[in-house]
């Protein structure tokens, strides 16, 4: 066949396209106009975790996974903003790894609202300022960051969904002459210890609130450079001195999207507690071994201070499986009989 008769066909079924998503996007709007008569929210994280989920099942290709992911994304969100656009806050500034978070859990088309930091995230959510927020909570190199678990000791908000990202760190500037000084989150100079060790070993490091932040900051600093993503580069005009500077190519940032509720049970599902041990010898093994009896899967556990006795601590399980299971009820139940604080920070989709 010659190139302009398959493109002829590709017309075709481009038509066909343009034609079904019309058609979802109708059918949309009555479930949305649904919604909004019974007062449900219009973004449901167990909904489009199924669809996704439900599609790559039987994707046949040449699209693999994460292509399937990206375009239904879009679809899902461009199908959400016919009524009304949802309202995303974030950590900002523009361009931080958790602004690209948000963007892949909501598509492009949401109103996203930078926040200064990640309570202003929490405080915009229970002020009514905006539908969701996204924070950073741990990462595969560095492990948790405290600041976000310490939130849910006194919000009330819960988690409803998480979203993972792949993080590859540039160093950026304005000239790749001689650097003196480089900026960046906290979390991040750990994260490209080796290279920085190897490279720019006697340059000075200058911790910032964010890599947006930094990236701003760089940009006034003739002899500066920070360390972010490579989209930083463009929005704010900064050259690319290298790339991959992290020391492990498997470097993941785990975020979590926080609202007022979380979610209905998506068939894969993950939750989290927050809980506080009696003072008795033996106290969180009988906890730990509750989950066990109940053939419960615990992914994370992580200790803090709870800041009001010394060496009093406050314990964050990830456990699999969503909270109204009967397994997981039974659980929790006996949790609370252990323990002299639990709390259910949400359950939601879980995202492999």
């Amino acid at each position: 066949m010659k190139i302009d008769e398959i493109r002829k066909k590709i017309d075709k079924i481009d038509e066909k396209i343009l034609k079904d998503l019309n058609q979802r996007a109708k059918e949309v709007l009555k479930i949305s106009n649904l919604k909004k008569k019974n007062k449900i929210r219009r973004y449901s994280p167990e909904r489009e975790s199924k669809i996704i989920r439900r599609l790559n099942k039987i994707n046949e290709g040449p699209f693999n996974k994460e292509d399937i992911q990206n375009i239904f994304i879009e679809i899902l969100s461009a199908s959400r903003s016919q009524r009304e656009e949802l309202k995303i806050v974030y950590l900002g500034p523009e361009g931080t790894f958790t602004h690209l978070a948000a963007r892949k859990k909501f598509g492009k088309k949401c109103q996203y609202l930078p926040a200064e930091g990640i309570s202003d995230v929490f405080y915009k959510i229970e002020k009514d300022q905006a539908n969701f927020g996204v924070v950073p909570v741990e990462n595969s190199t560095e492990g948790v960051i405290n600041h976000t678990l310490d939130m849910f000791f006194t919000s009330n908000l819960s988690i409803c969904a998480e979203v993972t990202l792949n993080i590859s760190h540039f160093l950026l500037g304005r000239t790749n002459s001689k650097i003196k000084r480089i900026y960046s989150n906290p979390q991040v100079f750990p994260q490209c210890r080796k290279w920085i060790a190897r490279h720019l070993a006697d340059a000075e490091l200058i911790p910032m609130t964010s890599t947006a932040k930094a990236a701003q900051q760089a940009k006034s600093d003739r002899w500066g450079a920070c360390i972010g993503g490579k989209i930083l580069a463009d929005l704010y005009d900064l050259k690319i001195i290298a790339s991959s500077i992290e020391d492990l190519s498997s470097n993941y940032t785990r975020f979590l999207v926080i609202a007022p509720l979380d979610s209905a049970p998506s068939g894969n599902d993950k939750t989290s507690v927050l809980f506080s041990v009696k003072d008795k010898v033996g106290a969180l093994y009988d906890v730990l071994s509750t989950f066990g009896q109940n053939k419960i899967n615990l992914t994370k556990i992580e200790s803090r201070p709870s800041k009001k006795k010394p060496w009093e601590y406050y314990f964050f399980v990830d456990l699999e499986g969503h909270k109204s299971s009967k397994r997981l009820e039974k659980a929790l139940d006996k949790l609370k009989e252990q323990c002299i604080f639990v709390k259910v920070l949400g359950s939601y989709p879980k995202e492999k």
